[in-house]
């Protein structure tokens, strides 16, 4: 049985959709509800937040990167032990690319249509009163097959604040089933890619128990529970070739029908996995382990090495830059990383990527010795945002795929190449389909680049 499911969003990015999601999966959580956490589009640092606060593993869904079977299987999986979903947009909630994808145009807007979920529109309605429930209607009436459901007003800054506020809401025919007053203390800590993640934020567990709190004072949390609406699956009704799951990892029941997704890189996978190294899609592990995969985990900061059994070792991205003395100074993770190039292959996503070149500069301009399995330098001294969605063909045989294989994904980084001599791994072009040349490197049996995979095309 699949849960039924609601997805939080606002008008913007800083409306104070974390916030509530946050607060209102503790609160749910410890009030015994069995909630799912769900991150629409590319992201690493929500869904760490959102497993802290339910003890579940949150999954993302993307409509551009995701084929529809994918996005289908994700939501069979995570919800088979569930009551409810909880969804949080990306953004803005009709904020997407101009061409479509595998499953839609990435939008929050367009997953809510594709899985029935109705919309609790968060507002930030400072500098604003009667004015919002203008935003309110606005925002309802943009797209039919997209239902808002309730709204939830944030950044209250007095009872008249509020009473005049939810007039204007009302008056568009909308509920009001929150009021969020000012309140600094709550802000969770930020950095250059967003969010601290979570393992390092300092009584992670204390902020989110306030979090709850904060929410459970200030919304009616029966009424936001009854805005959510059945998930309608993307697949319904059609044979996709599926399989039964044998394996009962990351929240799996046996016979239940997933999507594999993206082929296992091997056997045996060593992950790297810690403080620099944590920015991996729970839905690609989940997916290697239903293929029989293995994943072995193994930690650079600790200065550990790759299993020595394993057949591929995998550097995810994360944030080698704030650790580039330590990883320098690891040196038996460097020798053994080394050692086991020679033999197998080696693959690094974006920061794990800049690890494998020869130096990385960090923001001071100090320069960091690196593995040099890679003809490759990077700089955070120099710093440009990458962003967006990329369609990469492979050019070279890879543990994403063969040659010729294509893959969806997206890069964000503010990394800047200084030097990159290695042969090109990928040909890219953006999500309008717009070409941006090679991608990434390839040296023997090593490659890598600044793309994070999703799914393959």
């Amino acid at each position: 049985m699949i849960p039924p499911g609601l997805l939080i969003a606002a008008p913007r990015s800083g409306s104070g959709k974390t916030t509530l999601v946050l607060g209102l999966l503790r609160a749910l959580a410890r009030g015994g509800v069995a909630v799912q956490p769900m991150k629409c589009g590319p992201d690493y640092i929500d869904p760490g937040f959102h497993a802290a606060a339910a003890s579940r593993v949150s999954y993302n869904l993307d409509s551009w990167a995701m084929r529809p079977a994918l996005i289908d299987g994700l939501t069979r999986q995570a919800g088979n032990d569930a009551e409810l979903f909880i969804g949080e947009a990306l953004m803005g909630l009709f904020d997407g690319v101009i061409s479509d994808g595998a499953s839609g145009d990435g939008s929050s807007s367009g997953l809510a249509a594709l899985l029935g979920w109705p919309v609790l529109l968060v507002l930030d309605i400072s500098g604003q009163s009667q004015s919002a429930g203008a935003v309110a209607k606005g925002f309802a009436s943009f797209r039919p097959d997209v239902r808002v459901a309730g709204v939830v007003l944030n950044k209250v800054a007095s009872p008249r604040h509020e009473a005049l506020a939810r007039k204007g809401i009302e008056e568009a025919g909308l509920p009001v089933v929150g009021t969020l007053p000012r309140n600094a203390d709550l802000v969770l800590p930020e950095r250059h890619l967003g969010l601290v993640q979570a393992d390092e934020t300092v009584e992670l567990d204390r902020r989110l128990e306030a979090l709850a709190d904060f929410v459970e004072t200030h919304c009616d949390i029966g009424a936001i529970r009854a805005l959510a609406e059945p998930t309608r699956l993307p697949t319904a009704g059609r044979d996709m070739g599926r399989r039964p799951v044998e394996s009962t990892e990351a929240g799996l029941r046996p016979g239940e029908p997933i999507e594999a997704g993206l082929r296992p890189p091997g056997q045996r996978i060593a992950l790297a996995r810690d403080a620099a190294f944590s920015f991996i899609y729970p839905h690609l592990i989940a997916g290697w382990r239903r293929q029989g995969a293995e994943i072995i985990p193994f930690s650079p900061l600790a200065d550990e090495g790759p299993a020595e059994d394993a057949d591929v070792a995998w550097l995810p991205g994360g944030y080698p830059e704030l650790h580039g003395a330590r990883l320098a100074t690891a040196t038996r993770f460097q020798k053994a990383l080394r050692l086991f190039a020679q033999t197998r292959p080696v693959h690094g996503e974006c920061g794990g990527y800049m690890v494998l070149g020869r130096v990385l500069i960090d923001a001071e301009g100090t320069a960091h010795r690196m593995t040099g399995l890679l003809d490759l330098e990077t700089s955070f001294a120099k710093r440009r945002m990458n962003l967006g969605y990329r369609l990469a063909e492979l050019k070279q045989d890879c543990p994403l795929g063969a040659r010729g294989s294509r893959v969806r994904g997206h890069e964000f980084h503010y990394s800047t190449t200084l030097r990159s001599d290695d042969t090109p791994l990928f040909e890219v072009s953006d999500a309008n389909g717009t070409p941006l040349g090679a991608l990434g490197g390839r040296r023997g049996q090593v490659t890598g680049s600044f793309f994070h995979v999703i799914d393959k095309a």
